[in-house]
């Protein structure tokens, strides 16, 4: 009974998608625009700066890290995707055991949960400006914001949730319809802000740029932000979902394989062209201020340049910034809400989807009430891929290369079992030294620690290796592949 009324809903979160419910390329294209296109963007894109990223290194950087991301989604996400079209927590609990994937899908939901709140807070800061409400960054981590922000936040952040709840087909149409418009804004934004600083040349350019990096230092102290570094960030920001399969959930429904080009959308609009305009009107605000000697809003309580979304926008293009940064939020957080309500789904399987959707959205926008999380996204996107994109690689290994190495695939349901160490020791081990790397001053550089994005791919590494060999430690005979199929 509980699978058919999966069915009948249209999100098959236990089955095989079947050929009637498969969607075209243009509910993807549409989708990956609206949510890389987004209200995250406004505050990343200005991180960039605050970080000491030259402009020159920025451009560059972006591109070549884009450019891996898309094709990581097309060619290790979408072949996987369409062979099993099923969701990641679906093919976990068949590979790893309903006990073992609780625990997975507990992280995952907390982790994708955290990271819709800051999209919560990032619109909320939009809200807030026509109304006077003030967005400052807390000294601590764990501070709440001014009491009228939280207000907002909760607003906000509920109907965020409602509209995730509604499912798969709603998200889509919403991302569809806002995302051309969206794109649209982003780009007024940072040619109005060349505008605002006078530039006519790239050399006028970069001295605006230097200038802006030099602001920053002076309140805040002396940050880099190199190459290399920006190249990994712009690849692997999104680890989660591509390494990590969690977009196996969106790419089960796709009828052809050139939907697994739809990312690029969203990567050179949004984690380009917007990065690049969000910074952009940071500079512009930093040398408006610097002339006018008028530094409200720009800096906070401890002296210290914040970048506040909302009054970014309002600054540069009023009232339109200002719906954009709202709507912006919406698209982003809608599907990683739905994501988020899936992984519980997989806790409680005879839950409702709606149900656990908004138990998701209830989550997020109580992480949105922390400013700190929005501010802190360049670290936080780069540890929960750390910690959730190895989970891809046991996938990877599962749909490739266990017949060939005569292991069983699906092996706990296969085996009857309901945990599979390989699993919970191959992922659990590299995520913990991973974890220790970016938490634990001195390990690696004197008084400092590993920069979280670039452990994503070693950390996935280790895992499918692991998982290898400690399937060729623990698993006891089955019954074959052949025999199971025929049964």
């Amino acid at each position: 009974m509980a699978d058919e009324n999966q069915a009948s809903s249209g999100e098959y979160e236990r089955e095989p998608v079947p050929e009637h419910a498969l969607k075209g390329p243009g509910k993807f294209w549409g989708m990956y625009a609206g949510e890389h296109a987004a209200g995250t963007e406004f505050m990343i894109g200005s991180l960039f700066l605050g970080a000491g990223a030259s402009l020159q290194d920025l451009i560059l950087g972006l591109l070549l890290g884009n450019i891996l991301a898309v094709l990581t989604w097309r060619y290790l996400v979408t072949p996987i995707a369409m062979g099993k079209r099923m969701t990641l927590y679906y093919q976990l609990e068949r590979i790893a055991g309903g006990s073992m994937v609780k625990l997975y899908n507990v992280v995952n939901g907390v982790l994708f949960c955290l990271l819709a709140g800051a999209m919560v807070t990032v619109s909320a800061t939009a809200v807030g400006v026509p109304l006077g409400i003030d967005f400052s960054v807390p000294g601590s981590a764990l501070a709440f914001g001014s009491m009228n922000f939280t207000l907002v936040v909760v607003v906000v952040g509920g109907v965020m949730a409602v509209i995730a709840a509604a499912g798969y087909e709603m998200v889509a149409r919403v991302a569809n319809v806002a995302a051309p418009w969206m794109i649209a804004i982003f780009a007024a934004c940072g040619l109005i802000s060349l505008a605002r600083m006078n530039v006519s040349s790239y050399g006028s350019l970069q001295e605006a740029w230097e200038s802006g990096i030099a602001f920053v230092r002076d309140h805040g102290g002396e940050t880099e932000f190199p190459f290399w570094q920006i190249v990994v960030f712009a690849w692997l920001c999104n680890g989660a979902m591509h390494f990590g399969m969690a977009d196996l959930s969106i790419f089960r429904f796709a009828r052809d394989k050139s939907s697994g080009w739809a990312p690029a959308i969203g990567m050179f609009l949004g984690h380009y062209m917007a990065w690049i305009a969000a910074a952009l009107m940071l500079a512009a605000a930093i040398k408006v201020s610097q002339q006018s000697g008028e530094f409200g809003g720009l800096l906070n309580g401890d002296n210290k340049v914040v970048a506040n979304p909302g009054l970014l926008a309002w600054q540069a293009i009023g009232w339109t910034g200002i719906l954009c940064v709202i709507i912006a939020g919406w698209t982003t957080a809608n599907p990683t809400i739905y994501r988020a309500g899936l992984a519980f789904q997989g806790i409680f399987p005879s839950s409702s989807r709606v149900t656990m959707t908004l138990l998701a959205g209830a989550v997020a926008t109580i992480a949105g009430a922390f400013p700190n999380l929005a501010a802190e996204l360049l670290n936080f996107v780069g540890t929960y891929g750390t910690v959730l994109g190895p989970m891809g690689a046991v996938i990877f290994v599962d749909f490739y290369l266990m017949r060939k190495f005569g292991l069983s695939d699906e092996y706990a349901t296969h085996a009857k079992s309901s945990f599979n160490p390989a699993v919970f020791l191959a992922w659990g081990i590299p995520v913990t030294v991973g974890l220790i790397l970016i938490y634990v001053k001195g390990i690696v550089y004197q008084n400092a620690t590993v920069f979280p994005a670039y452990l994503v791919v070693p950390c996935w590494i280790a895992c499918a290796v692991l998982y290898l060999v400690l399937s060729k430690i623990t698993q006891r005979p089955v019954p074959s592949y052949d025999k199971l199929a025929a049964n």
